[in-house]
């Protein structure tokens, strides 16, 4: 019973699909199935029910399924050990981020990070927070910076919080103060310019006019909180955007103004609950482990 076999065991069995399966696995089906039909003979019992549109475990599947996990688990832990003895830790990173982290410890994890593994290529993706949770989960991304999903994060997704960010009103300077919030029943009469449905943040937006039974009618749609920014320092609307985003706060042009109700927007560091993390994933989650537990100068960032 090899490791690699273990591998492709617990791919079809979260994956649901022998072709998802080759799929985060990088390989072609037929390596996987003639894998899986050794496995089952050598345990001699079928592991999976072959359905038409997709696989189930059986009962030996199901019992076979944590120890193959465990198993996993234990060698990614060995390399990790020793990589980190050797200090040769290599290898890749595949890192998505969504916007406004400027002002996070992400960038200081990064170079932390940078300085103690060298050897590991870190590659970097910006995108909407749904588009990198769906990669993440098929294993494209080894992990992803997101704003997680008002109903919960997808299965198999584990997660650490990051930051409590929340939606504010964003208005030309002039126009109103700060010193007290506005309303969503003020914001829904006015132009409003705030992410698209694509935006992890829309979905947030959209829940909290929907329990106020106010209609949401974003008129510019755009994920650029720069470009939200410009278009109101033109006066063409106000913005319902990041408080975290540095770009809000830079500019003299506008007004940041409180929303009430408040709308949350909590962001996350999430990856894949996979039966063995990569080494440069898991050296990755101690260093976060290791950030988190220091004193938080910026009041803004909650670490977990």
């Amino acid at each position: 019973m090899e490791l690699r076999t273990l591998e492709y065991f617990v791919a079809v069995a979260e994956e649901g699909s022998f072709t998802k399966a080759a799929a985060r696995c990088h390989v072609v089906q037929p390596a996987i199935s003639q894998q899986i039909q050794a496995l089952e003979k050598e345990l001699g019992e079928p592991l999976f029910e072959r359905l038409p549109r997709q696989v189930a475990l059986t009962s030996g599947g199901i019992a076979l399924l944590p120890h193959a996990r465990a198993c996993l688990a234990a060698a990614a832990a060995a390399a990790l050990e020793f990589a980190d003895r050797s200090g040769l830790l290599s290898g890749s990173l595949a890192l998505g981020t969504v916007g406004g982290l400027e002002g996070t410890r992400v960038l200081r994890l990064l170079g932390e990070y940078h300085r103690r593994y060298p050897g590991v290529a870190v590659r970097l993706t910006g995108a909407s927070s749904p588009a990198l949770l769906a990669q993440v989960r098929s294993g494209t991304l080894d992990a992803a910076i997101v704003a997680a999903p008002p109903e919960g994060l997808p299965a198999h997704i584990g997660s650490r919080l990051l930051l409590e960010d929340r939606i504010i009103a964003v208005v030309p300077v002039g126009t109103r103060t700060a010193d007290r919030p506005l309303t969503l029943a003020q914001a829904a009469r006015s132009t409003l310019i705030s992410y698209g449905p694509d935006s992890g943040a829309y979905a947030f937006i959209r829940d909290a006019f929907a329990a106020q039974e106010l209609p949401l009618d974003i008129a510019y749609a755009t994920n650029d909180v720069a470009l939200q920014v410009a278009l109101v320092a033109e006066r063409i609307g106000i913005a319902l955007t990041s408080h975290a985003s540095p770009v809000v706060a830079s500019d003299p042009r506008i007004v940041a103004m409180a929303l009430e109700p408040v709308i949350r927007l909590p962001k996350v560091f999430a990856w894949r609950l996979g039966p063995r993390p990569g080494p440069p994933l898991r050296a990755l989650l101690d260093l976060w482990t290791e950030f988190s537990e220091e004193p938080d100068r910026n009041r803004t960032n909650h670490w977990p």
